[in-house]
């Protein structure tokens, strides 16, 4: 059985919670390999980051004329075609880069089964916190940084997960250095593994159980 620690909105240590184990301690069969898995996942999210709009302008689309710069032979010159050549300044690039589209679809089976995995190592590694409930009545980036410096004092990344868009809630974290946000139904395993503290609300946990398991 998994636990985790318990706090409430003003950071008073209340108590533990039981992890639900359908997300919190996962195991693959022994022929899987989890880092494999994990891996081909994030791989191929940071690759659909790509943008790909790189773009640069062939022998064919510069600007210039096709005429030959001066004839051939005779003319103690090396030989020369047109100013479009990539040899010449303001010439077209050889083998010139177009945009690419370097999206690949990761499956949903993979996905969800490589978010439950990474969830299982913060959990295994005592780095699951859980807020009792969190409310802001206004912005206040004071009064979140208060929070976390008593339920997460050490350095590092943390990921706020919340259950919905509360924008009282965003503004209020979304200014702390090396703080992300996300809602429970959108996280993704690249996300848990890349923080060192995954900080939940008790709703936000229980929205990840119906979505996730």
């Amino acid at each position: 059985m998994i636990e985790a620690i318990k706090y409430s909105a003003n950071g008073e240590k209340i108590g533990t919670i039981h992890l639900p184990e359908s997300l919190f301690a996962v195991e693959l069969k022994d022929h899987n390999n989890p880092q494999s898995l994990l891996y081909e996942v994030i791989k191929t999210y940071l690759q659909n980051q790509r943008q790909g709009t790189v773009c640069k302008k062939g022998r064919g689309e510069v600007r210039g004329s096709t005429r030959k710069i001066f004839k051939q032979k005779g003319s103690g010159n090396a030989r020369m075609g047109n100013n479009r050549t990539p040899v010449r300044r303001g010439g077209g690039m050889a083998f010139a880069i177009k945009p690419k589209d370097w999206y690949s679809q990761i499956p949903q089976k993979k996905k969800r089964l490589a978010l439950k995995l990474a969830l299982t190592e913060k959990a295994k590694g005592n780095q699951v916190i859980i807020i009792e409930a969190l409310s802001f009545d206004k912005p206040c980036t004071k009064t979140a940084v208060a929070l976390l410096n008593k339920i997460a004092p050490e350095k590092g990344k943390k990921l706020m997960v919340i259950n919905d868009s509360d924008r009282n809630i965003i503004k209020s974290f979304s200014n702390i250095p090396q703080t992300n946000m996300d809602r429970a139904d959108g996280l993704y395993a690249y996300e848990v593994l890349n923080c060192k503290y995954l900080i939940m609300t008790e709703d936000a946990l229980q929205k990840a159980v119906e979505v996730f398991e």
